[in-house]
């Protein structure tokens, strides 16, 4: 069993997720109109949206805001949205995704395109780095559902693949297609998760200095901060001696 590394897909600056939080429910939101319109409005016919539905309400966004993406999905004036992966090197060759959901291809391309040239990256072509990340469903729990044993029993009957536990929480790995199936098995045997969503987990993660560090900062931040980026996810950690220092 691996220790979870908390740096592995950039949540760790909690300061600036808060400030981000306006633009992070208005990306949960358009999550939540683009799988209603692509399936049934009903979140328990529609696993996608259920998903959704399930990480707005655990990034504490209001459920009339919730309510209202839904019902956008159903009228005729919901943009059509499509969503494009972008791949790269970010500064020392570290390898990044981007997940978009755009209006408008040629915007999101070009500024995706600047910012990894602005801040020593370069952009890539779809499946250059991919291949270096697992798709897979990921749930989190909090240490305080159970001991690492009492998680890794519960999560294999329920069909997960793997489990990564330390002081912070548990975190269930299984297939991308079992996400929806896994996760309501959990639900039944270990209550409600913090978290369940697809994301892509790096094959293996590269340790970075001070400077590398701060210049990946960086491009994340900016990557995040764009109106038509869902998620950026990297294959690094920050040793805790630089992470001190950040």
């Amino acid at each position: 069993m691996a220790g979870h590394s908390k740096w592995a897909n950039i949540q760790h600056r909690k300061g600036k997720q808060d400030k981000l939080r306006s633009k992070m429910f208005s990306k949960l939101a358009k999550e939540i109109t683009v799988a209603a319109k692509m399936g049934d409005p009903d979140p328990d016919k529609n696993p996608r949206l259920r998903l959704a539905v399930k990480a707005a309400k655990a990034a504490s966004v209001p459920k009339d805001v919730i309510d209202r993406a839904i019902r956008k999905s159903q009228g005729g004036d919901a943009e059509d949205y499509t969503e494009i992966r972008y791949e790269g090197y970010g500064p020392n060759g570290i390898a990044i995704i981007v997940e978009t959901m755009t209006d408008n291809l040629n915007r999101t391309a070009s500024n995706v395109r600047s910012y990894f040239t602005k801040h020593g990256g370069n952009l890539g072509t779809t499946g250059s780095v991919s291949f270096m990340f697992d798709r897979v469903g990921e749930i989190i729990y909090p240490a305080t559902v159970g001991d690492a044993d009492t998680v890794m029993m519960a999560a294999l009957e329920a069909g997960a693949d793997d489990v990564e536990s330390d002081g912070d929480g548990h975190w269930i790995y299984c297939a991308d297609t079992a996400l929806a199936e896994v996760s309501e098995a959990l639900e039944t045997a270990l209550g409600e998760s913090t978290e369940s969503k697809l994301i892509w987990k790096p094959q293996t993660r590269t340790d970075v200095d001070l400077e590398t560090a701060t210049r990946l900062m960086k491009l994340i931040d900016t990557l995040e901060e764009d109106d038509d980026v869902q998620t950026v996810t990297a294959n690094f950690d920050v040793p805790e001696d630089v992470a001190a220092k950040l």
